[in-house]
């Protein structure tokens, strides 16, 4: 690994210069990368009615989801919060679908009352839905399709042990409910994981949909989910979008014609839109040899950007202060007490007490998934867009931290 010769710049803007005008820990967005990641989906399914449902808990900053708003394109939400998130957006309830998953079915009468349709992720859903609404609210049906596929197996979610989905080998069943209610069913719905390269690991799962789908007449969509894979270093695979898109495509025209029907191709990339769109510039507040390792601890941790820990996940690390400076190897961690390596066994440009680092592939489930873990304040936000850094999410204070505590005589 070779150090960067020149500064990070987006849209002409270097990453020096956000950090040194925002502060550090500070997630920073390219919004051109979000839209042209939007694009190259467009393009890739050229054929087909297709209709992207960005996956907002990868990031749900209200910025960044009117950028998928502006593209055209709609949302997928996994809560109630995100719904009324999607809205504030600007999106209105028909391009939300909301996909939970064990949730209180307060929460899916909420979805309902606001116009989502909701994705039945269960037969005891489908049941108490039915129950409920009978055959006056359009729903989909998540499909559990039984295919290992993906990255680490927390973010494989299509397999016979996964919890999300209504198994395919319980068909009966779910036809069972349909007409016992006379459910509106009018699309079917799959997602196996992520990180998936492989194009006939979509065709398979699509096979599954096919197959399915000839058991519901009035279908107007098939959802094959996300999943696709970015690259986190140099020589990593990407998922090939152009092949998918085209492999797919021509599939799915085949089953259109066999069903009888033209229908719309859904999909739900998350991480496939905003991963590469994002940074977190961070400071190092001590460089501390021992005999074995030379830690640098900066000013964030898993609080920030847990997916280190949690999926050993891989983000590339520069020093933004000494681009050019001799390689050296280190283990760079964070200021929690816990065990929070970010990056292990990293050659780095020379790092001295207050350089700058910044961790790549930032954009998806970094702040997110965040917390305030130790008391920890959570990183403001910035996104540049048509060559301006704006603060999209300010930094959080001591009075957010205690906003919601009650206090009480002890």
């Amino acid at each position: 690994m070779s150090a960067p010769q020149h500064p990070i710049q987006l849209q002409g803007i270097s990453l020096d210069s956000i950090a040194q005008e925002f502060g550090t820990p500070v997630y920073v967005y390219d919004g051109e990368k979000i839209a042209s990641q939007i694009k190259s989906l467009q393009t890739a399914f050229a054929t087909v009615p297709l209709k992207i449902k960005y996956a907002t808990k990868a990031l749900s900053n209200i910025a960044i989801l009117k950028l998928v708003k502006k593209a055209g394109e709609g949302v997928d939400a996994v809560s109630i919060e995100e719904i009324k998130i999607c809205m504030l957006a600007g999106f209105a309830a028909s391009e939300i679908m909301y996909t939970p998953s064990g949730v209180n079915f307060r929460e899916v009468q909420q979805a309902v009352e606001l116009g989502v349709m909701v994705n039945l992720d269960s037969l005891p859903l489908m049941e108490e839905f039915g129950s409920v609404y009978g055959n006056t609210k359009p729903a989909c049906i998540r499909i559990n399709p039984h295919i290992m596929a993906g990255g680490n197996a927390k973010i494989s979610t299509g397999h016979i042990q996964s919890k999300f989905g209504i198994s395919i080998q319980q068909l009966p069943d779910i036809l069972e409910v349909v007409k016992k209610y006379q459910l509106k069913i009018v699309g079917l719905h799959i997602h196996t994981g992520s990180d998936i390269l492989d194009a006939e690991i979509f065709l398979r799962g699509g096979n599954v949909l096919f197959d399915a789908a000839l058991n519901f007449p009035d279908l107007k969509f098939l959802d094959f989910g996300g999943g696709f894979k970015v690259a986190y270093k140099a020589g990593d695979p990407s998922t090939d979008i152009a092949e998918v898109g085209t492999k797919v495509s021509a599939a799915f025209n085949d089953f259109c014609e066999k069903y009888g029907q033209k229908l719309e191709l859904w999909i739900e990339p998350g991480k496939f839109l905003v991963s590469e769109s994002g940074y977190l510039i961070v400071e190092s507040n001590v460089v501390k040899k021992t005999p074995q390792i030379t830690f640098v601890g900066v000013d964030s941790g898993l609080n920030h950007l847990i997916r280190p820990m949690m999926y050993d996940a891989f983000h590339d690390v520069y020093n933004l202060s000494n681009p050019e400076g001799e390689l050296q190897p280190y283990h760079v961690v964070g200021y929690i007490c816990e065990t929070d390596t970010l990056a292990k066994d990293r050659l780095l440009a020379k790092v001295s007490k207050g350089d700058l680092l910044v961790f790549k592939n930032a954009g998806a489930y970094g702040i997110s998934m965040s917390s305030n873990y130790n008391s920890r304040l959570r990183p403001a936000e910035v996104l540049v867009w048509e060559g301006k850094a704006q603060l999209i999410r300010k930094r959080e204070e001591f009075d957010d931290l205690i906003r919601n505590q009650v206090e009480i005589d002890i």
